[in-house]
């Protein structure tokens, strides 16, 4: 069993979720990380998230940000969201995270804070 699947919507958002990555290390905390996106992979998406024995999910996605709500639509564990800058700096996938609709609810950190994610995924996972 790991505590947290930090899955990132593109390879290019990798640097992100090495500061997540980073956090849960120091913290001693299990992981695994992959990259699955919801728009252009979602079956393995959906198969990915049925698997995992993961207790908390770190979801990082810019643009539509679909990611986070996808994952919490198919789970009933907790699901962080982390907003990735873009074109409109990152205040699209933002409002794309925090406006999840009744039911699925997705927690959301700071825009490119990786970090912050993985700290309330600790969070939760010490109660």
């Amino acid at each position: 069993m790991v505590d947290v699947a930090v899955i990132a919507g593109s390879a290019s958002d990798d640097a992100i979720a090495r500061k997540a990555i980073a956090v849960l290390e120091e913290q001693g905390q299990s992981y695994d990380y992959r990259v699955l996106s919801a728009h252009r992979d979602p079956d393995a998406l959906e198969a990915y998230v049925k698997a995992s024995d993961a207790r908390v999910f770190i979801c990082i996605a810019g643009l539509a940000a679909a990611l986070p709500g996808v994952v919490a639509s198919r789970t009933d564990r907790p699901v962080i969201g982390v907003p990735v800058s873009g074109t409109l700096g990152g205040l699209d996938a933002l409002l794309s995270i925090v406006q999840m609709p009744k039911g699925v609810p997705v927690a959301c950190v700071g825009i490119d804070n990786g970090a912050n994610a993985a700290w309330l995924a600790v969070r939760i996972l010490r109660i």
